[in-house]
C-alpha cells in the first residue's frame, strides 16, 4: 500500500484571497505535500473548477498530488461536467458528498438517475469518484449500485457518529477507501483538529485504520482536513502525531529550501 499526503485548502481558510493559491501550493510543495482544493474560497462563491480557472489551477499545481474537494452548491450534471474535467487535467480523484449526487441519507431517497449519469461522467473521464458524509447503510448502498463508486473515510465523521463504533465504520469501508480525511475531534462537534488531538480518537482508532488499510492493499490518499490556526503548527501537530508517533508510512520529506517557502499570506 502507498498513501501519498495531501493539506487541504481549509487549513488557510481566514488568510485565503484570490490571489494567494500559488503561494499556498508554493508552500505545501516545500513540506512535501500536495493538495485538497476546495471549491471555493471561503466567504466567495465562484467556483474553482470552472474552466476558465483551469490553467492557473494546472500551472500552481504543477508537481503536486492533487485532490478536489466536490462542490457542494447543488451542482448540475453540466457542474459536475465541468469539475469532473477540472479533475482529468490535474489527474485528481474527487471527494463527494452525497447531497451533490442527489441523495438524501437522512430521508432515505436518491434519484439515482443523476447520480448514476455524475458517475459514468467520471468512468468515461477516467476519474476516481469518492464519497464521505454519510451512515455506513446509505454509503453502502451507494457502493453497491455503483461498482465504479470509491469511499472517502473521514475519521472525524467516523468519531462523531453515536451509532456505530469507529472500528465498526473502518471495517465497513476500508475496502473500498481511496481518501482518508485526516481530522480529529472531541465526539461534540466536527472542529476538524489535528489528528492526535489530547482527548480526541483514541490511538488504538488511529491504528486499526492503519492495519486495515494495509490489510486491502489500495493505494490511497490521506488529507489533513484541518480548520485554521497558523497552517504550519496544524500542519507540524498532525505530522508529528501520524507519522513520528504512531508510525504511519511514507512520511512527506521537506525540500532542502522549505525555510524560503513559509506561508506569510499578507
Amino acid at each position: 500500500m502507498k498513501i501519498d499526503y495531501v493539506v487541504s485548502t481549509m487549513v488557510f481558510w481566514w488568510r485565503e484571497h484570490h490571489l494567494s493559491l500559488e503561494l499556498e501550493c508554493d508552500f505545501l510543495k516545500s513540506l512535501g505535500y500536495g493538495i485538497e482544493i476546495f471549491p471555493s474560497i471561503r466567504g466567495h462563491s465562484e467556483c474553482r473548477f470552472n474552466k476558465r480557472n483551469w490553467p492557473r489551477l494546472k500551472d500552481a499545481a504543477s508537481g503536486m498530488k492533487v485532490l478536489l474537494h466536490g462542490r457542494v452548491d447543488g451542482p448540475t450534471i453540466e457542474e459536475w461536467r465541468e469539475q469532473i474535467g477540472c479533475a482529468k487535467m490535474l489527474n485528481a480523484p474527487i471527494t463527494t458528498h452525497l447531497e451533490s449526487l442527489c441523495i438524501s441519507d437522512t430521508l432515505d431517497v436518491a434519484d439515482w438517475d443523476f447520480a448514476g449519469e455524475v458517475v459514468n461522467i467520471a468512468k468515461n473521464e477516467g476519474v476516481i469518484l469518492c464519497v464521505e458524509s454519510g451512515r455506513p447503510k446509505t454509503i453502502l448502498e451507494v457502493g453497491q449500485k455503483f461498482d465504479y463508486i470509491w469511499y472517502c473515510f473521514n475519521t472525524g465523521h467516523a468519531y462523531l457518529d453515536k451509532d456505530s463504533d469507529f472500528k465498526t465504520y473502518v471495517d465497513i469501508l476500508a475496502a473500498r477507501t481511496k481518501v482518508v480525511h485526516l481530522t480529529d475531534n472531541f465526539r461534540d462537534l466536527d472542529e476538524h483538529l489535528p489528528p492526535g488531538t489530547a482527548g480526541g480518537i483514541p490511538k488504538e482508532n488511529w491504528k486499526y485504520l492503519l492495519e486495515k488499510l494495509e490489510k486491502y492493499d489500495n493505494d490511497v490518499i490521506g488529507s489533513f482536513e484541518m480548520f485554521p490556526s497558523m497552517p504550519e503548527v496544524l500542519i507540524k501537530e498532525a505530522s508529528d502525531f501520524l507519522f513520528d508517533e504512531i508510525k504511519w508510512p511514507n512520511k512527506p520529506i521537506k525540500a532542502p529550501d522549505f525555510e524560503e517557502h513559509h506561508y506569510r499570506p499578507f
